[in-house]
C-alpha cells in the first residue's frame, strides 16, 4: 500500500502531533492543544483546538471522526458527524464536539479528542440531462430498502 504524504505545521500551542495508536489504526489521533483542562457540560458543544495545520494533498480530503471510546464512555461525538478538511484549507484543525452524556466531561490537555482519516475524493463533472436513468429502487426514499412494513 502506498503512503500519502501529509504536511503538518505545528503551532505554538500544539501538545502532540497526530499519530496512529496501533499499526492497524485507520485514523491518526488528534489531541487537545490546551494548557488547561476544558469542561463541556451535558448537552453543550465546543470547538476544541488541535494545535496543527495540515496540507491535505489535492484529490484527497481529511475526515475528522469521533473516537468510539469517548462516545462509549461519555456520550461525546462530533456535532457534524464527520468534519471535512478540504485540500485548500490552511487554518488550524478544530474539532467540533457535543456532549450527549448526562454529566459534564473534562477534556485534559493532550487527551485524544478525535481522529483524522485521509481519503481520496474524486472531483465530479456535472452533466445536465433531461431525465436520470431508472433503477429497481426508483424513487423509494428513507427506509425503502428495508423490510416492508406489516399492513
Amino acid at each position: 500500500m502506498s503512503k500519502v504524504h501529509l504536511k503538518i505545521e505545528k503551532l505554538s500551542h500544539c501538545v502532540a502531533l497526530p499519530d496512529y495508536a496501533t499499526s492497524g489504526s485507520a485514523g491518526l489521533d488528534l489531541t487537545l492543544a490546551s494548557e488547561e483542562a476544558i469542561e463541556i457540560g451535558a448537552g453543550d458543544r465546543a470547538k476544541l483546538p488541535t494545535g496543527i495545520k495540515v496540507e491535505i494533498p489535492r484529490g484527497y480530503e481529511g475526515q475528522v471522526r469521533a473516537r468510539s471510546g469517548l462516545a462509549d464512555r461519555a456520550g461525546i461525538s462530533l456535532t457534524n458527524c464527520i468534519g471535512t478538511i478540504d485540500s485548500d484549507y490552511r487554518g488550524e484543525v478544530m474539532v467540533l464536539i457535543i456532549n450527549h452524556g448526562k454529566e459534564p466531561y473534562i477534556f485534559k490537555p493532550g487527551e485524544r479528542i478525535a481522529q483524522l482519516v485521509v481519503m481520496p475524493v474524486p472531483q465530479v463533472e456535472i452533466e445536465v440531462v433531461e431525465a436520470v436513468s431508472s433503477s429497481a429502487r426508483g424513487e423509494g426514499g428513507f427506509g425503502s430498502t428495508g423490510r416492508t412494513a406489516l399492513k
